[in-house]
């Protein structure tokens, strides 16, 4: 069953906000724990990292799921052609999953080591490319629904 899409999903300028406020809060959350541990705050930089990765789970990964049921479905059933976008854009959606639970299994073995900081680094860059891609595809090359 295809679940629909609510309107802010539909309609770009809302769509671009949520990806701008998800990014910006990110970045500012990235920052956060950035401070704390060139502080030697580790207390802090940990409830930062946990908080971060929470983050990426409850406002961007939400988002991602709420996009794969219902948003994508509604765009491939409207315009098949746009299927390999769509499949494009949920494989992004996968490495941003696959990245958080692979931070999560490094905070357990080695803490807030530079690894996890690269791949915190790493969800920024891939969400910021899938935002854009996602916008382009969907909402600037797909045929206009009152075509």
């Amino acid at each position: 069953m295809i679940e629909m899409a609510g309107p802010a999903l539909k309609q770009l300028h809302s769509h671009r906000a949520i990806h701008e406020g998800g990014l910006s809060g990110a970045i500012g959350k990235t920052e956060l724990l950035i401070d704390f541990l060139q502080e030697g705050d580790q207390k802090n930089a940990e409830r930062a990292a946990n908080d971060l990765v929470d983050y990426w789970k409850t406002r961007v990964i939400s988002h991602a799921d709420a996009e794969e049921d219902g948003f994508y479905q509604e765009i491939v059933t409207e315009n098949p052609t746009m299927e390999k976008s769509v499949t494009q854009l949920t494989r992004d959606h996968d490495l941003i999953r696959i990245i958080v639970a692979d931070i999560e299994v490094l905070r357990e073995t080695e803490g807030i080591s530079p690894s996890v900081l690269q791949k915190f680094y790493a969800l920024l860059v891939v969400n910021e490319i899938h935002s854009r891609e996602e916008e382009r595809l969907l909402f600037t090359e797909s045929p206009s629904k009152d075509a």
